[in-house]
């Protein structure tokens, strides 16, 4: 018998949580036909696994690619760490549903919920749809080195019906709560994976103003929960608001909580939400997913999710540093980063900014910034010696000072890491050690100028699970597979079984390594974004497609638009 493709000898983690075994992969087309300890026959391309994990390749449910998809089809760096599959249209902002007038609206938008530039958007995207439906069929012409799915968010639909009356927090009357129901059932119709909404006091338009939907009533929610019940299909997800404006009996976040409970429970679909931990309130997190127990005991479907990892604004001197609210810092941001650099070298000019550094010091406390490992190896577990406050005081230095010369030493190439959310990574610990909670909030392609989270499950493998071996690689790869899959409804991918896509990672896990994050300059307007490859990564093969070859892209583009309708 032949097949297109065979991996053989490699030591196969299906994703369901089975133990490992010693088997060969066969592939004809996108599908794999067999997975057994030795495959007869021979494969037109035939790798040796040998010493190698082979497994599901990897499905991110949190990300912020709607933009990016269209000039990036590889998804980098997301690309870089195994992930096979994707799903955009998080925390209620999406480019669909979408009139011809309001393409400038949404884009400013998304830039100021989740720092994707303006103009890159615009720039970048083909506009050439209305309806979500029209939107997955352009989604399906552009060129795809990943799988691709989305859920519709609530910003654009409640925009698309109500315009500026959107944002009041006046509740929308039953005409436009019917409305809106009818671009929830068309994007369901299409092949949308689910509904996403922001209700966080955070997210805002350019105006300060919360977005679209932040003040959605009850019926509203409901409504929509009733759509996704007829069709059966899709995940509910939000941005809530947790401990926003709430006492320390949190009343507040009980009610949104309960309220998620009886949208899961109305549809009979699943929901899902972003918990993180912060020094602000430390068990908030341990009592939101308490409370997700709660409203599940009730019959509800509630799926927490969380990083592996604190979130982290990143600081180089090639993107923004802590000190840039002063004016000599400020004048470095016209420049380039080889000019920046150049510019550090002057004696006056590094004078008046170290004077301007101390007089008018960051508002961020320094002993909870961090210096990512200066050997080019980043680890995420801060400990106080790796501050940049601790690095000033063994130099006898101030902080300022100490990371112009660490620009100097390192060519540009230091980082500097301050985790904002997820700060203690024994609340992480916790978080992950309930199987409730789903990992997420990578968000791959967001805040591109600010934090590198789509690097999370190359860190979650080699630091949770190779160096602290805190649970076992079957359990992490169930994680980073056929768990997020199943929650929103992406059928036959991350699961190594016969029938299923031929979405496949050959994996050295011994070498895997994250690199350090750099600066590209690579967005349509020439804007710049951080990135961060990885190495260990063999293969990444998707729809039976060998799509990455020891982290370089091989040219094909056999990704496909992930529908639930599928």
């Amino acid at each position: 018998m032949s097949f297109d493709l065979v991996i053989r000898g490699g030591t196969v983690v299906d994703g369901t949580g089975a133990p490992a075994r010693e088997a060969d992969v066969a592939m004809v087309g996108d599908r794999v036909v067999a997975v057994e300890p030795s495959i007869p026959g021979r494969g037109s391309r035939e790798i040796d696994a040998s010493g190698r994990l082979v497994t599901p390749g990897f499905v991110d449910i949190h990300t912020h690619l709607d933009a990016q998809i269209a000039w990036d089809p590889m998804a980098t760096p997301s690309c870089y760490h195994g992930v096979t599959s994707v799903v955009m249209g998080n925390c209620g902002v999406t480019f669909a549903p979408c009139a011809p007038n309001d393409r400038e609206y949404l884009a400013e938008l998304m830039e100021s919920v989740e720092d994707i530039p303006r103009d890159a958007i615009l720039n970048g995207l083909p506009w050439d749809w209305t309806t979500y439906g029209e939107y997955l069929a352009s989604i399906d012409r552009m060129p795809k080195g990943v799988n691709v799915g989305g859920m519709v968010g609530h910003s654009a639909v409640r925009y698309h019906v109500m315009g500026e009356r959107s944002l009041d927090e006046t509740p929308a009357d039953a005409s436009a709560i019917a409305a809106i129901a009818e671009c929830v059932d068309e994007a369901m119709r299409s092949g949308a994976l689910g509904f996403s909404t922001s209700r966080t006091y955070m997210h805002r338009v350019p105006d300060g103003r919360p977005v679209p939907g932040t003040y959605a009533s009850g019926d509203e929610l409901l409504a929509i929960a009733d759509v996704m019940g007829r069709h059966g299909a899709g995940v509910f997800e939000a941005a809530l608001r947790l401990g926003e404006r709430d006492t320390d009996d949190l009343v507040n976040t009980r009610a949104e909580v309960a309220w998620m409970g009886e949208v899961s429970r109305r549809s009979g679909r699943p929901v899902s939400f972003g918990v993180t931990h912060s020094f602000r309130r430390p068990d908030l997190f341990r009592r939101v997913v308490g409370f997700a127990h709660d409203e599940n005991s009730s019959g509800a479907q509630i799926r927490p999710q969380t990083t592996a990892r604190g979130v982290g604004v990143l600081y180089n001197i090639g993107t923004r540093t802590p000190w840039d609210r002063n004016a000599a810092w400020r004048e470095l941001r016209s420049m380039s980063t080889e000019a920046r650099i150049a510019a550090l070298r002057d004696p006056a000019r590094r004078e008046r900014m170290v004077r301007e550094a101390i007089e008018n010091p960051p508002p961020v406390d320094l002993t909870g910034i961090y210096v990512l490992p200066l050997d080019g190896r980043p680890r995420y577990d801060c400990k106080p010696t790796d501050s940049i406050a601790s690095h000033a005081e063994r130099r006898g230095k101030s902080a300022a000072e100490t990371f112009i010369d660490m620009v100097l030493e390192t060519n540009g190439d230091v980082v500097l890491n301050y985790p904002f959310l997820n700060q203690d990574l024994g609340a992480v610990e916790e978080m992950l050690d309930d199987r409730l909670v789903t990992l997420g909030l990578a968000d791959a392609g967001a805040h591109v100028g600010q934090i590198m989270d789509a690097s999370q499950p190359t860190f979650f493998l080699t630091y949770w699970i190779r160096e602290r071996q805190r649970w076992t690689l079957e359990e992490a790869i169930r994680r980073l597979t056929s768990d997020t899959a199943e929650v929103f409804g992406v059928r036959d991918r991350g699961v190594l079984r016969a029938g299923a896509f031929a979405d496949v990672n050959v994996i050295d896990f011994d070498a895997l390594t994250l690199d350090q994050p750099r600066v590209a300059n690579d967005l349509p307007n020439g804007a710049s974004r951080y990135v961060q490859g990885a190495s260990g990564y063999d293969y990444t093969i998707v729809n039976g497609r060998v799509a990455m070859d020891h982290g370089t892209h091989t040219g094909t583009f056999a990704g496909r638009t992930l529908r639930s309708t599928d």
